[in-house]
């Protein structure tokens, strides 16, 4: 029979006029077609193929296998439809056509905080509209929290306000979520980028000598200058001391180096007992199993892309790369194999599903399994 013949019998059985000789001649062909196929395809080739026959087709499934009837005019669907080269046949004693369902897409992350006054009160920024005037602080409440137009948190201080430098610091916590970023401006003019999972607690106005925070996780500072007020970041026994410059600090807990990015000015690193000073372009990493401050050249541009909305590697090893992409998609990964070689370069965008990143990832020639928000990694 040729295709026109077949598509005649098979809108008969659509329509529910197919006799019992016109089924026993799709029987035959399908069974003519079943021994003489022996492709296979791939598990996300059986997935595109899926939804496409989807959109074109009225088939009835459970679950995630298909059991046929009639299996004849549904493989004749499908070979009319995409040509016998895009799907396979189980043996014919089966007669079942196995597809699988495509995942559902992992989204990427966004804009999200959790604000916590001095007075312990938690607020979801999520929540606060553009230009609301979010929480006053202070004993005469001379600090004003407001949220700007593109959703900055902004700390003003009345300048009328008469603060001594032994006045008691009124401090505030800003806290990211799992796929959550937020930009803050503290009270002296600083501005802060905070990464996901991550929290910077600070005054919410410098009074003394130092303007300290205490940093968890990953975040860019653009420090105001006021040469005589050194800012200072703190993030467990390592801290970084600076009158007014750009750089990158990760430090987050299960990372077993802290870096520091310098952008631009300069910035002294102290851990322990020693210190050391970074030049633009440089990074430091500290770790308990360092004996000290090593410092190397770095590209910067990859050490803040997540900042820009972007995921840039620059010879980062595969497990580096696999703990970004659980924080920003709030997903498990786990290991199937030695991937302790696997290195990668380049990028792309952090808007992006996770499906797409992954599919960059694959260039370098590691396989994705996704189940659920679990992904799994072979070699």
């Amino acid at each position: 029979m040729n295709e026109t013949e077949i598509l005649a019998l098979l809108q008969k059985y659509q329509k529910g006029t197919l006799s019992n000789e016109d089924k026993d001649k799709l029987d035959a062909w399908y069974l003519h077609k079943a021994s003489n196929s022996n492709g296979q395809l791939s598990e996300y080739e059986l997935q595109d193929s899926y939804e496409y026959l989807k959109s074109k087709l009225p088939l009835k499934y459970e679950k995630k296998v298909v059991s046929l009837w009639p299996r004849v005019a549904v493989a004749a669907s499908i070979a009319l439809l995409l040509g016998t080269g895009i799907f396979y046949f189980t043996k014919p004693k089966e007669q079942v056509i196995q597809v699988v369902e495509k995942p559902q897409e992992i989204a990427p992350g966004g804009n999200r905080g959790i604000l916590t006054l001095s007075n312990g009160k938690q607020i979801v920024l999520a929540d606060i509209s553009a230009k609301d005037t979010i929480a006053k602080e202070g004993e005469k409440e001379e600090v004003t929290i407001k949220m700007n137009a593109n959703g900055v948190i902004t700390y003003i201080v009345n300048p009328d306000a008469d603060a001594s430098k032994n006045d008691a610091n009124s401090f505030n916590t800003l806290s990211t979520p799992t796929g959550g970023q937020y930009n803050i401006v503290l009270a002296d003019g600083t501005k802060v980028y905070l990464n996901s999972v991550s929290s910077i607690k600070y005054p919410t106005q410098f009074n003394g000598d130092q303007r300290m925070v205490e940093l968890e996780g990953e975040a860019y500072f653009e420090v105001a200058k006021n040469k005589n007020k050194p800012f200072r970041v703190k993030s467990g026994n390592h801290a970084i001391e600076v009158l007014g410059t750009h750089f990158n600090v990760n430090a987050y807990n299960n990372e077993s180096v802290v870096k520091t990015t310098l952008l631009e000015g300069s910035v002294a690193i102290t851990y322990k007992n020693q210190k050391a000073i970074l030049k633009p372009g440089q990074q430091s990493n500290v770790s308990d199993n360092f004996n000290k401050i090593a410092i190397r050249e770095v590209d910067t541009e990859a050490a803040i892309a997540w900042k820009n909305g972007r995921f840039k590697f620059d010879n980062a090893n595969l497990k580096t790369v696999m703990k970004q992409l659980e924080r920003w998609y709030g997903i498990k990964v786990e290991y199937r194999g030695d991937v302790s070689d696997v290195r990668f370069n380049g990028g792309t965008f952090m808007n992006k599903n996770l499906s797409e990143v992954l599919k960059v990832l694959e260039l370098s020639n590691i396989k994705f399994k996704v189940e659920g928000k679990t992904i799994i990694v072979y070699p």
